[in-house]
């Protein structure tokens, strides 16, 4: 299919660990989905730098500024047409390792996908809701 005829959405999304632990944040399921732990991050707006989308989403998301370091992934998704979708959609997601440089932990997002953030024991993440992107920076943590 030529890039002409489907919908594109690229995201940026944030591998930041403490120890044991990695943040993540609690998609809510608003706009479609399945409730679930997603990594924090998100769309990047049409005329904003990628780098300054991904610092944005997780400053939003979890309320830490960050700074961000290496490419770890990438990984897509795609939707096929439907009644609220009248193209098909490509979503083009890219992981960045990256770094808490201030503020502190609390969602600034109101009305949005993000219901909150939370440190989480990496070990425990085993039979709870995941979105695939938090699998794929496991995978990559672990090697």
């Amino acid at each position: 299919m030529h890039f002409t005829e489907y919908h594109v959405r690229l995201a940026a999304y944030a591998v930041i660990t403490r120890g044991d632990e990695i943040l993540l944040t609690w998609f809510n399921g608003v706009g479609g989905g399945v409730p679930c732990w997603s990594l924090p991050g998100g769309g990047v707006e049409f005329d904003e730098p990628f780098i300054d989308a991904l610092v944005r989403e997780v400053r939003e998301e979890t309320g830490y500024d960050v700074e961000v370091g290496a490419f770890l992934a990438e990984s897509h998704r795609l939707w096929t047409v439907r009644e609220d979708l009248p193209r098909p959609l490509r979503s083009q997601r890219f992981l960045f390792a990256a770094t808490i440089i201030g503020g502190t932990l609390g969602t600034l997002e109101e009305g949005g996908t993000t219901d909150f953030a939370r440190w989480v024991p990496i070990e425990s993440l085993a039979g709870e809701p995941v979105a695939d992107v938090v699998e794929l920076a496991v995978g990559v943590l672990r090697g």
